[in-house]
């Protein structure tokens, strides 16, 4: 018996309904699938870590890190007050205080670092200058954790 290629061919309404069929799955999946990839859920520090104090140097991030990636997922935003500790759990609020003029500025740790020798913590270009010039680079800090 010969077929002739009409009937061979499915219907074209038939693939279409297919067609809508896997698109449907595929993006069921993907929204399930990528809400594992959203932001950092912040966390309470152990109360432990409520009043531990550390004495050294604070630096600053460079231009070049705006928009990168942090440690915990946030992309780096150098308006916000946030900051990078080699050891607090992100999330933790920070009060950073200027050991020569007594100027302090609250951050939210992020990130992960300095990783030279002597510097405690990096800020923000912004929570930096709330309590030191820019131009120095470095500045001695003592620091507070609070929340």
């Amino acid at each position: 018996m010969k077929k002739n290629l009409i009937t061979i061919l499915p219907d074209p309404l038939s693939l279409h309904a297919v067609y809508r069929g896997i698109v449907l799955v595929v993006l069921i999946f993907s929204v399930f699938f990528l809400q594992g990839c959203g932001r950092y859920k912040p966390i309470e520090p152990h109360p432990e870590l409520i009043g531990y104090t550390e004495t050294g140097k604070a630096s600053f991030y460079a231009l070049k890190f705006q928009f990168r990636r942090t440690a915990s997922g946030e992309r780096l935003n150098n308006l916000a007050m946030t900051g990078a500790h080699r050891t607090l759990p992100f999330g933790t609020n920070v009060l950073v205080t200027n050991i020569k003029n007594g100027k302090s500025v609250t951050v939210t740790i992020n990130d992960r670092g300095p990783f030279i020798k002597g510097r405690i913590i990096d800020l923000t270009r912004s929570a930096f200058s709330k309590i030191g010039n820019l131009d120095s680079g470095t500045i001695k800090v003592k620091i507070k954790v609070v929340k």
